[in-house]
């Protein structure tokens, strides 16, 4: 089967692909509200429809919170399963959205045409990249280039507390030669990029409870113990001088960066003053000695991601609060156990409390990092597709953030996963305004075509 029919039937069938999108994008299937858990049954119908359309075996799965959706081509040749989720996160606050979020617009922009809306990047918009490729060599063809599985989440955005049961009760039908996802970015607006590592993730909530209630700073200030106090040390020992996690153990696992892949990410050129500058920073704040993208990538880290104590409101109020919380987060790479350091970190803490106060914790996940080898022919050639698709040859990248299914892939199901996605920098997820550019819709559908075409060549 040739590719530049299939390539000529996205470029002419673009208008129309787009306003699929759009009829996926308007559905409001925010995972976490339960208000919201007959439009992520409606988002999930809407798939099984559509690959249905273009002669997948779709279908509904129920679980006890979101269905899954699964979609089997039954081709010949390599068997690829690609994954994706079709949940999306809260639109809060809703007043900084300048328009409602679930009418998807394709807007004109200084850099080009995007399309604005929750869920567009993350991840519907990339989803449908690759169900748009499936469509145009179906329709050019009459089949597929490969056995072509799909795998669609509606829980992604809430912690995917149904995903580990089903992959184990359903690891026959879901295993395949090799995983794809397709919930990334570029490496920047020219060149496309493979994730070979992600980093895991730890999350810890810690309360710190002193006197039975707030006292009086002028009465009890200096006899009593603070909990702010205690707080306040525990987070200042967290790190030394040079940078590095104290929690003992921390580093236990943490591989050196092979010399190899110092050079390649060296050649990409990162620009750290630019890509700080951009938040209104300009220096590295990680462990010294370390590059800018090894700090992202390659090296763990231990975050406060908030504090709460004490009178926080306007004007003052003199007391000593009896309650002091702080939300830490561990981003882990190589085999270091998130399960050992909690376990470390808590008794560190632990160990700092003083007589008058006592310490009590929330867990907030805990998934250890991704390494995928890139040994599998697959890795080429589709680093040598996309390169034919992009101005700039494709990268091997790392990543800062935690996909865990990827890592899921291979412990349940032993099945190498690749990691390409065509999302931007300034995409706003999470965010108010949420786009995916066109130029990257577009590629996107193209790309994927490519690589399937590159794979089964």
């Amino acid at each position: 089967m040739t590719l530049d029919p299939v390539l000529a039937r996205i470029d002419a069938d673009l208008p129309d692909a787009v306003e699929r999108l759009k009829h996926l994008l308007r559905i409001p299937s925010i995972s976490t509200d339960p208000a919201y858990k007959d439009h992520c049954q409606a988002a999930a119908d809407w798939l099984v429809a559509d690959l249905q359309s273009i002669g997948f075996e779709a279908t509904k799965r129920e679980t006890p919170g979101h269905p899954m959706v699964m979609a089997h081509n039954g081709g010949d040749g390599t068997h690829v399963l690609f994954y994706g989720h079709y949940d999306v996160q809260p639109v809060d606050p809703l007043e900084l959205w300048d328009n409602d979020p679930f009418d998807p617009q394709v807007e004109d922009t200084p850099k080009g045409k995007v399309i604005r809306g929750r869920g567009t990047a993350d991840d519907k918009g990339q989803l449908m990249t690759f169900v748009e490729a499936c469509r145009a060599w179906k329709a050019v063809h009459g089949r597929l280039p490969a056995n072509i599985s799909m795998f669609f989440e509606g829980e992604e955005e809430s912690g995917s507390p149904s995903l580990i049961p089903f992959m184990k009760e359903n690891s026959a039908e879901l295993k395949a030669d090799i995983a794809l996802i397709s919930d990334t970015s570029l490496y920047d607006d020219n060149t496309p990029s493979i994730l070979t590592q992600l980093r895991g993730l730890l999350g810890e909530e810690l309360t710190i409870t002193g006197p039975s209630r707030d006292l009086h700073s002028g009465s009890y200030g200096g006899i009593a113990m603070n909990p702010a106090r205690v707080l306040a040390k525990i987070i200042a020992s967290l790190h030394d001088n040079e940078g590095r996690v104290t929690v003992p153990g921390f580093y236990d696992g943490v591989p050196e960066l092979s010399n190899e892949m110092a050079a390649a990410w060296d050649d990409l050129k990162f620009d750290h003053k630019a890509f700080l500058g951009e938040v209104g920073l300009s220096e590295p704040a990680g462990e010294i000695g370390r590059r800018p993208l090894e700090m992202i990538w390659s090296r763990p880290t231990c975050e406060v991601n908030g504090m709460s104590s004490g009178y926080t409101g306007d004007g003052f109020k003199t007391v000593l609060p009896a309650i002091a919380t702080a939300k830490i987060s561990f981003r882990l790479v190589g085999t270091q156990d998130p399960h050992t350091i909690r376990e470390n970190f808590r008794k560190m803490v632990t160990d700092m409390i003083p007589a008058d106060c006592a310490v009590s914790w929330k867990d907030h996940g805990a998934s250890p990092a991704s390494q995928m080898t890139t040994t599998h022919p697959a890795f080429e050639q589709a680093r040598q597709a996309l390169s034919d698709e992009w101005p700039n040859a494709a990268a091997f990248i790392g990543a800062g953030g935690s996909i865990p299914i990827a890592g899921y892939f291979k412990e349940i199901l032993d099945m190498d996963t690749m990691l390409i996605g065509f999302g931007k920098d300034d995409d706003g997820l999470h965010s108010p305004n949420e786009k995916f550019d066109l130029s990257s819709f577009h590629k996107g559908m193209r790309s994927w075509a490519r690589i399937l075409n590159a794979m089964t060549s």
